[in-house]
């Protein structure tokens, strides 16, 4: 079996899109009423197309991460944004019960609005949801918001630990001019996630916490040997110890990116991920395929095919147990 643990729907209906723009403009709409067979078109035509024509089983299926936009300082605004994002995810696995699975949208706000959060979390547990995703930067590149690590933080890790729910560090919209969203703003938060968490023990107070930081790990990968010197030189465990915790996905665009992150990084800690029509879409005239056909690059991974499983099935099953339970009720 093939899982793909990052994927994002991106291509939602126009009404949704609709509702968003009257929120954002001041406006206190109720969500979009979209029949299911809009929901099919939307599905079948594009993620499910690629996930058949690639050989994927199943994706982990969240609402579109730039659109977020956390940075949106209104409390009530985020919460029903998140409600309707999240609604319109557990729809889609609702009618696609064998290919995807829902992971959660979080009202976040640069001021935090972490009760929410938790509220909405639950929520979606019950739901059916089998992960969420976790945004270090609300404030949409200004870095305003405090340390993962931080204890203002540790009311939404207790319920992820009790649901048994691991997080996705995803952030959304870069409103600074410096930060490129695609191309810098989601690799710095991946790369500052990590250091964050070398500089403090998260994971002795939240031993069963589960972390996967996308996108290869951001620059952590290629810059593994800083990370150990920091490590050495600040008088903190290796980074190798965060990998009972941390796991990083193959949202990496080249071979040669992905043969560094399968060198670096034991398989036991990657999950195959493609991201499919998200970030970086088009096709790569090198090679034909598109840029985020990311199942070709880790088939070519100098892996014994042991390892390869580990990476394709069994680890998003072993970080995502709620997936791990629904694949085994649908045998």
């Amino acid at each position: 079996m093939i899982i793909d643990c990052h994927g994002h729907y991106t291509t939602v209906p126009q009404a949704h899109k609709q509702f968003r723009e009257r929120q954002l403009a001041g406006e206190r709409p109720a969500p979009a009423e979209i029949a299911d067979d809009e929901i099919r078109e939307t599905i079948e035509q594009n993620q499910l197309r690629v996930m058949d024509e690639r050989g994927i089983d199943v994706t982990l299926f969240s609402p579109q991460a730039s659109a977020m936009e956390h940075h949106v300082p209104d409390a009530d605004v985020a919460n029903a944004w998140a409600r309707a994002c999240n609604d319109l995810v557990s729809r889609v696995a609702e009618l696609f019960p064998k290919r995807f699975a829902a992971v959660c949208q979080l009202p976040q706000t640069p001021d935090g609005n972490l009760s929410a959060c938790v509220q909405e979390l639950e929520r979606c547990a019950q739901l059916g949801f089998v992960g969420c995703n976790l945004n270090p930067d609300p404030s949409g590149g200004h870095w305003t918001s405090r340390p993962l690590t931080d204890p203002f933080w540790f009311p939404l890790y207790e319920a992820l630990v009790e649901r048994d729910v691991p997080a996705m560090v995803h952030v959304s919209a870069s409103c600074n001019a410096n930060a490129h969203t695609l191309g810098a703003h989601y690799l710095n938060a991946d790369t500052s996630v990590f250091m964050q968490l070398v500089q403090h023990d998260l994971f002795d107070r939240f031993p069963t916490l589960r972390i996967v930081i996308p996108h290869g790990g951001g620059a952590v990968p290629y810059h593994w040997g800083r990370y150990r010197g920091l490590a050495t030189r600040l008088e903190r465990p290796a980074p190798d110890e965060l990998l009972r915790n941390v796991f990083f996905d193959t949202c990496v665009y080249h071979q040669a990116g992905i043969d560094l992150l399968g060198r670096v990084i034991p398989a036991e800690s990657v999950l195959f991920a493609s991201e499919m029509l998200g970030a970086v879409r088009g096709t790569n005239p090198e090679t034909g395929s598109g840029w985020d056909d990311t199942k070709r690059y880790v088939d070519a991974l100098d892996l014994p095919e042991a390892a390869k499983t580990l990476v394709f099935e069994k680890n998003a099953r072993r970080v995502y147990p709620r997936l791990d339970d629904r694949l085994r009720e649908m045998v």
